[in-house]
């Protein structure tokens, strides 16, 4: 049977780190649709260290039978300074951790677990080795939480960078580097996740335009579509949606959105409430 579980993180971990988790597929071949929250990952399933990047769509993340993944999720544009590497390096790709890391933080890597219960707390000590040696010029500073805010309340990037006291052209760096993409994609994916989690809550569609600031119904529905490859009633508790369903080899989607939108659910970034993964 498939299990998802995440743990808060402690100490120093919790600036940047928004929960470890931990997913069994179970006994046959499972494949997860990821959607798209602002966040980077690092994954370790068996021996294979991965850094998820920054997803402009859905990814669909396959599993062998019996196959457990372990992840940190880290807080949007936490991750890139700790790796030394700009976002938009990694948008909408899995790489391999040695392959992305510069020689003098590769050598904080250590062998890999044995795909036991100790991973989570094997990853920890890692990132907080990646966090001790971030002392990077080359990687701007992550946006601060009122600004993730802002961008998920739809403001634009003019007004954000004026706030900032910054020039739009350095908003945008700033955003490429530490997000993946500028202002313009971050705002909508920020609000795509705050919009998610409210569609998992049972929040009926009219109501979360509304209050993630779309448009209208209509214009929720496209962007779901374009961010998350399903409707926003597949994103619903409970909901059967065949076409998803046949794709991912569930039975229902509030079966596979229950272990994605429960990935963040302890975060506060940037809606303050559940976001997802």
């Amino acid at each position: 049977m498939r299990s998802y579980s995440e743990t808060a993180p402690a100490g120093p971990l919790r600036a940047v780190v928004e929960v470890t988790w931990r997913a069994h597929a179970g006994t046959t071949p499972h494949t997860q649709r990821v959607l798209p929250d602002g966040c980077m990952d690092l994954l370790l399933s068996g021996d294979r260290l991965v850094v998820a990047g920054p997803d402009t769509t859905a990814h669909l993340a396959a599993s062998p039978a019996g196959g457990v993944t372990t992840g940190l999720r880290f807080r949007p544009g936490a991750l890139p300074a700790l790796l030394g590497v700009p976002a938009d390096e990694l948008r909408d790709r899995r790489a391999p951790l040695a392959d992305v890391l510069d020689p003098g933080r590769r050598r904080l890597l250590r062998p890999t677990p044995a795909g036991d219960d100790g991973d989570g707390a094997w990853l920890a000590r890692l990132a907080l080795a990646l966090h001790a040696a971030a002392v990077d010029d080359r990687t701007p500073t992550r946006l601060p939480h009122p600004a993730l805010r802002a961008l998920a309340g739809g403001m634009s990037a003019a007004e954000l960078a004026d706030r900032l006291g910054v020039t739009g052209r350095t908003l945008h760096r700033r955003c490429v580097a530490t997000l993946g993409y500028g202002p313009a994609v971050a705002r909508r994916v920020l609000r795509f996740r705050a919009a998610a989690a409210l569609l998992y809550d049972g929040v009926s569609p009219a109501a979360v335009a509304a209050r993630t600031g779309y448009a209208d119904q209509p214009h929720l529905s496209r962007e779901v579509r374009a961010l998350a490859g399903v409707s926003p009633a597949s994103l619903a508790p409970r909901t059967a949606s065949p076409d998803v369903a046949a794709t991912a080899g569930e039975a229902t989607s509030g079966e596979r959105v229950r272990g994605q939108v429960q990935a963040n659910r302890s975060s506060d970034e940037p809606s303050g409430s559940a976001t997802v993964a």
